[in-house]
């Protein structure tokens, strides 16, 4: 989904098509974090690093792009 046309479905006025539209933007969202994460461990950045940056715990992030 193109970026206009994802904010065109956010603002409009049927329920359905917002939250689809908001569904698009979470899994767009852990797209991007989970390509941040993988960019930031290439760099040397330590697990408390990137949680500090994401707003969550070093174990958090860890349980959920550690492997």
């Amino acid at each position: 989904m193109e970026t206009q046309e994802l904010s065109e479905r956010l603002r409009s006025h049927d329920p359905a098509v917002g939250l689809r539209a908001v569904g698009a933007l979470h899994r767009l969202a852990e797209q991007v974090e989970a390509a941040a994460v993988v960019s930031a461990r290439e760099q040397g950045w330590s697990w408390e690093q990137i949680g500090d940056a994401l707003g969550v715990s070093r174990q958090s992030v860890h349980a959920k792009y550690g492997k």
